[in-house]
């Protein structure tokens, strides 16, 4: 039981325990940055793992000369991207079966129907948008799933989104990950990102509502 403890202590805290992996794991270390990234956004029972900390602290550490940014920039929008495809077809899997009651208040097929019409109008800015904010990353893909997105839509929008993710979180760090205001408000950072992503969709309802 204190062995299992300590396995999730490093897991819900592996931001605070990167440097110690880094020394006891060396090249391994980007495995398990990979396999964290790919549970995180692909499995809906894992979205306690660490996501937009773990590679803007990975990042950090690049700055350091520590780990490889390139290759981790690269393994880890291939986590990304991968994660969000599982995570899409699972959804597609069970939503038919799970969808299928029209008398329940939850599982009506109707339910399904208004999913499907959500994600082909906004699906594209809803997976990308996502990506950003922690437990939404990784529901997102799997109710896209649910809702049978056009598959050729999403795959652009996954690919878009995984490398912006990636790309923003980890080159922050490796920027400014080391200066100790940003390294402990990076949270505030990415509301400030969602913010900014989000103002268009808000000037385009307003305007709507004006008309």
């Amino acid at each position: 039981m204190e062995l299992l403890k300590q396995f999730f202590d490093v897991v819900i805290h592996l931001r605070e325990h990167i440097g110690e992996l880094i020394a006891y794991y060396g090249p391994h270390i980007y495995t398990i940055f990979f396999l964290v990234i790919f549970c995180e956004t692909g499995l809906v029972l894992t979205p306690f793992l660490p996501g937009d900390s773990l590679l803007f602290t990975a990042g950090a550490f690049a700055a350091l000369g520590q780990l490889n940014i390139w290759l981790m920039f690269g393994l880890l929008s291939v986590a990304a991207i991968l994660g969000d495809t599982v995570n899409y077809w699972i959804g597609h899997y069970l939503g038919p079966k799970v969808f299928q009651w029209e008398r329940s208040r939850f599982f009506n097929p109707a339910h399904l129907k208004r999913t499907h019409a959500f994600y082909e109008k906004y699906g594209a800015k809803t997976i990308i948008l996502a990506r950003f904010v922690p437990i939404v990353r990784t529901f997102a893909p799997f109710v896209a799933g649910i809702g049978a997105m056009t598959y050729s839509k999403f795959i652009v929008y996954n690919i878009v989104g995984g490398l912006a993710w990636v790309a923003i979180c980890l080159f922050a760090g490796y920027w400014f990950g080391n200066i100790p205001w940003v390294a402990k408000n990076f949270e505030v950072v990415i509301v400030g990102i969602i913010f900014v992503s989000v103002l268009p969709m808000i000037f385009e309802y307003w305007r709507s509502r004006s008309e």
